[in-house]
C-alpha cells in the first residue's frame, strides 16, 4: 500500500523520508510541494478551490507574493504576523476586525481516490496559539494550542473526484492538501499512508459545502458549511467525502452530476448524509409533500440497494425574522416535518439539526445570532457557526444512531469525539476592506448585481417592483407557493412568490392594503417606499431610537414612524428637502436600496 514520509527543514532525513526544504514549491510530476501566491499564478489548477486547499488571497493581492517560507532545523515555517504586519504598513492603515493570519499549504499527489491516513508532526520550541489545521478541502483536522516540544495529530482524509463551481463536468483528484493556520505556521513532518475505514459521504446545498476561503485569513468572514467542519468531531475510523455545492436541490444534485460521483466510490458500509431544501422550496416541483419527499424517498432506496446507510439531516435554519412584529420567521419548518416522516417510514435516522438551530438563534436573537454567520448574511454561516452547527451534528448523531437497531448506524455513532472545544466568535467581525493604494484593481467576480438586473430605469416604480429589489437587497427568500391571502394578486402571476415573500417577512403594513386588495402594479411614492424598506430593514438590523424628524409635519400618521427610520439612516436629506407624496422611479428606488447597507 502507498506510504510516504516527509520531513522539513535543515534537519536531515532517513533515506526512506523526502527532504522538503522551504523552496520546494508544488510542480507537476514532481509530486509534492508548497502552494504559494507564486505557483498558483503560473498554474491554473491550482487556482480551483475544489482541487486544492481552498485557500485563495483577497483579490487585491493577487500578484503579491506574502507567502515567505523559511526554514530552520525544526521544519518549514513563515511568519504569518510578520506578513499581515508589513502588508497593513504598505497599505498605509491598520489591521480592522479580526486578527489576520496566512495559511501554510503543503500539496501532495496520490495514485488513487480513497482514503489516507495523514500524520503531522510540528516541533516548536515556542508555544503556538489558535493553530488551525485543515486537510483537503478546507476540513477541519484540528483546531486548539499547541505547546513547546512535539506534536503529533493524524486525521483520516478522503481524496474523491468533484465537479467545481462553475464546471460541468467531472474533474479527477489525486491530491491531498494539508494546511496549518497560526501566527508562525510550521510544518516539521508529515507521513501519508493508504487506509481502509468506512466513508460518510454528503450531499447537500451551499450551508453543507466545503467553502473556500481568502487570506490574510479570519473565520468570521470566511464563508463555510457545516460538512466541512463535521470532520472535527469526528474519529479515525471514518473518513469525509463533501459532495454538497451552493444552489443544489434534491434534482439538481443528481441531474448535475455529483451522485454520479457518489455513485461511483461509495461501497458497502460507507454512510451518505442528505440535507436539502434551502434551493427545494423556491421551485414550484419541488415542494415539501412533492419532489423533495419523492427524491429523497428515492435516494434511501439506491444507498440501500448496495448496503450503504442513509443519513437525512432536517435543514439549517436561517436567521430570518419578521419586520413587522419581530418573531421568528421560520420558512423551512415544513421540509424538515417531511425530513422527520419519512425517517419514521423507512427506519432511518433523522438529525434534526432544524430545530437545534432554530432553538439557537431564537435563543440569541437577529444580533446575537450575526456573528455565526457571514457578515450581512442570513443563511450562510461563517467557519465559527459552521464549526458550532456541525457540533450539533454531531450530538445528533450520538443520539439518534445510539440505540439504532442496525449496527452500522450504531458503528457511526461510536466514531463520534467531543470534538476541539468551544470556538467563540471574535468581539468584531469586519470584512475587509480594499487599501486605497490598490484602487485600480477590480475583482473579476463582483458587479452591481441590483442594478444590471433592473431596467427601464427611468419609469415610475410600482408595487411589485420595489419589493423585488428590496427582497434581493435585504437577501430575503424566493418562495414557490403563493397562499392567496389578497384577492387582485394570483398564484399565476411572476410576482406571486414577490408578493408572498414581502408578506411573510412582514414587509406590507396594513395601512396599504384596502379589504383584500393590494394592488400590486400601482406606482409608488417615496413615502410608501420607505414603509415597504423599513419593514424590510428591521428583519435585518435593529432600528435606531425614534426621534423626531423634519419630516414629520408631511407624512401620514402612519408612516410616521418608518420615515423618522429613515431619515436617521440617512434615506433621506437632513433638510427636509424630499418630496414624500412623489412617484419615485425604479432608478431612485435602485440608489434607495443601495443607501440601505443590509
Amino acid at each position: 500500500m502507498f506510504r510516504r514520509d516527509f520531513l522539513f527543514g535543515t534537519e536531515v532525513g532517513s533515506s526512506d523520508s523526502v527532504c522538503v526544504s522551504a523552496g520546494d514549491l508544488y510542480l507537476p510530476g514532481k509530486g509534492y510541494g508548497f502552494v504559494t501566491e507564486q505557483n498558483r499564478r503560473e498554474q491554473e489548477q491550482l487556482r480551483i478551490p475544489e482541487l486544492n486547499a481552498a485557500f485563495d488571497t483577497v483579490y487585491w493581492y493577487q500578484d503579491e507574493n506574502i507567502s515567505e517560507l523559511r526554514e530552520d532545523e525544526e521544519g518549514v515555517f513563515l511568519d504569518s504576523d510578520g506578513a499581515v504586519a508589513l502588508l497593513s504598513d504598505k497599505a498605509g492603515e491598520p489591521e480592522r476586525g479580526e486578527h489576520r493570519r496566512i495559511p501554510l499549504s503543503f500539496k501532495i499527489d496520490v495514485p488513487c481516490q480513497g482514503n489516507y491516513k495523514v500524520t503531522i508532526t510540528i516541533s516548536s520550541k515556542d508555544p503556538l496559539k489558535d493553530v488551525l489545521i485543515y486537510t483537503g478541502r478546507r476540513r477541519l483536522g484540528y483546531r486548539g494550542d499547541i505547546p513547546p516540544g512535539t506534536f503529533l495529530h493524524t486525521m483520516a482524509v478522503n481524496v474523491c473526484d468533484i465537479v467545481p463551481r462553475g464546471e460541468t463536468q467531472t474533474f479527477a483528484d489525486r491530491t491531498l492538501d494539508i494546511t496549518v493556520i497560526a501566527d508562525r505556521p510550521r510544518i516539521s513532518g508529515l507521513c501519508v499512508e493508504e487506509t481502509v475505514c468506512p466513508v460518510a459521504y454528503i450531499a447537500g446545498d451551499s450551508t453543507v459545502t466545503d467553502q473556500s476561503a481568502d487570506y490574510p485569513y479570519a473565520p468570521g468572514t470566511s464563508y463555510s458549511g457545516w460538512g466541512q467542519m463535521i470532520s472535527g468531531y469526528l474519529n479515525q475510523q471514518i473518513a469525509v467525502s463533501n459532495h454538497a455545492h451552493s444552489g443544489l436541490t434534491t434534482e439538481s444534485f443528481r441531474k448535475e452530476g455529483h451522485h454520479a460521483i457518489v455513485e461511483q466510490y461509495w461501497r458497502q458500509g460507507d454512510f451518505c448524509f442528505f440535507q436539502f431544501a434551502h434551493n427545494d422550496q423556491k421551485l414550484e416541483n419541488l415542494k415539501a409533500q412533492g419532489g423533495y419527499r419523492a427524491n429523497l424517498i428515492r435516494y434511501i432506496a439506491e444507498c440501500r440497494e448496495i448496503g450503504v446507510y442513509p443519513v437525512l439531516v432536517t435543514p439549517i435554519a436561517r436567521n430570518t425574522w419578521k419586520g413587522n412584529d419581530g418573531s421568528y420567521n421560520d420558512l423551512l419548518a415544513e421540509y424538515a416535518e417531511v425530513c422527520m416522516e419519512i425517517g419514521q417510514a423507512e427506519n432511518v435516522p433523522v438529525l434534526d439539526l432544524h430545530k437545534l438551530s432554530m432553538d439557537f438563534v431564537m435563543e440569541h436573537g437577529l444580533e446575537g445570532s450575526k456573528p455565526y454567520y457571514f457578515p450581512n448574511d442570513y443563511t450562510h454561516s461563517n467557519d465559527y457557526g459552521a464549526y458550532y452547527m456541525a457540533g450539533l451534528v454531531a450530538r445528533e448523531i450520538t443520539r439518534v444512531c445510539s440505540g439504532h437497531t442496525e449496527q452500522g448506524y450504531r458503528f457511526l455513532a461510536g466514531c463520534v469525539t467531543p470534538g476541539f472545544g468551544p470556538w467563540k466568535p471574535a468581539e468584531e467581525i469586519v470584512l475587509p476592506v480594499k487599501p486605497a493604494i490598490y484602487g485600480n484593481v477590480t475583482n473579476p467576480m463582483e458587479g452591481d448585481k441590483l442594478l444590471s438586473e433592473v431596467d427601464n430605469l427611468g419609469e415610475n416604480a410600482d408595487r411589485v417592483s420595489v419589493l423585488d429589489m428590496l427582497i434581493k437587497t435585504a437577501r430575503f427568500f424566493p418562495t414557490n407557493v403563493y397562499n392567496d391571502m389578497f384577492t387582485d394578486v394570483v398564484g399565476h402571476e411572476w410576482y406571486a412568490g414577490t408578493v408572498e415573500c414581502a408578506y411573510q417577512n412582514g414587509m406590507i403594513d396594513g395601512n396599504l392594503v384596502e379589504g383584500q386588495h393590494f394592488y400590486p402594479q400601482k406606482e409608488v411614492t417615496l413615502e410608501e417606499f420607505l414603509v415597504f424598506a423599513m419593514n424590510g430593514y428591521k428583519s435585518r438590523k435593529a432600528l435606531p431610537e425614534e426621534q423626531e424628524c423634519v419630516y414629520d409635519g408631511v407624512c401620514r400618521e402612519y408612516a410616521k414612524s418608518y420615515v423618522r427610520a429613515a431619515c436617521a439612516i440617512g434615506l433621506l436629506p437632513a433638510d427636509g428637502s424630499a418630496d414624500l407624496k412623489k412617484v419615485i422611479t425604479r432608478g431612485q428606488a435602485v440608489e434607495l436600496c443601495r443607501k440601505m447597507n443590509i
